[in-house]
Formats: structure tokens, sequence, C-alpha cells
């Protein structure tokens, strides 16, 4: 009985590593139907262990000291008198 308890969690075992990931249904799947082909168990458990590309972060230059426009909420220039987006007194 231990022994098909280790063989059911060594065969689950790309499934277990892969739980937290994005495609973690897919890797299951995988492991499920083509585990027992020892090639589809081994491409599930690369799948599982490759990191997820990281999230590309678009940067935004914020002025150190600038003000905001009351009205339209534009980033005025430190300095400004009027608002570069609607026109308006600083």
């Amino acid at each position: 009985m231990v022994t098909l308890v280790f063989l059911f969690l060594l065969y689950f075992l790309p499934a277990f590593i892969g739980r937290d990931k994005k495609d973690a249904t897919g890797i299951l799947l995988l492991n499920l139907f083509l585990g027992w082909t020892g090639i589809g168990w081994i491409i599930a458990l690369v799948w599982a262990i490759a990191g997820e590309p990281a999230p590309r972060v678009h940067l935004v230059p914020v002025m150190a000291a600038g003000r905001f426009c009351c009205q339209c909420g534009a980033a005025a220039w430190p300095g400004a008198h009027y608002c570069t987006g609607c026109g308006r007194t600083v």
C-alpha cells in the first residue's frame, strides 16, 4: 500500500511542483494523459520547473517637485503658471 502511494506521488510530481504556476492546468493534463509514456512525464517536469517570464514593467517618468492641474490633473513643470493640458492657471 505504501508503495502505491509513493508511486502515485512520484507520478504526479510535476503537477505538484507546478501547482502555483499560471499554466498549472496544462501541466496537470499533460502529466495525467501522457505521463505514462515517460517522455510526457519528463516534459511535464521540465515545464513545471521552468521559470515564468518576468512581467514587463513600463516606467513612467515622474517629476520630483512638479505640480498638478486641479482641473484636468495633468502634470505641470515646476515654475509653470499654466496647464499644458487645459490652459488653466496651475
